[in-house]
């Protein structure tokens, strides 16, 4: 049995931005809860630009393009934040 699930689990079925909160439900029916302080990028977005989102490479990321940031769902999953030099 591997440690790291499979790819198809780690697709992004729906996901929703609060003012506190990144959340994204998988595919395989898990949810994914972070910090919108991980992402300084998505904190400092209007609710507007932070609800604009699409999701990518059907669901292995997701992409808000009023501001130009992305995400991946397997970095959530990880644990990775923003880099302040990178962006999201």
């Amino acid at each position: 049995m591997s440690a790291f699930p499979e790819l198809a689990e780690t697709l992004a079925d729906a996901v929703e931005v609060t003012d506190t909160q990144l959340i994204v439900d998988l595919v395989d029916g898990r949810r994914v809860l972070v910090p919108l302080a991980w992402f300084p990028t998505l904190l400092g977005a209007t609710p507007e630009q932070r609800s604009h989102l699409e999701l990518i490479g059907d669901g292995e990321g997701i992409h808000w393009p009023d501001i130009d940031a992305d995400i991946s769902v397997s970095g959530l999953l990880f644990g990775l934040r923003e880099s302040a030099a990178t962006g999201c």
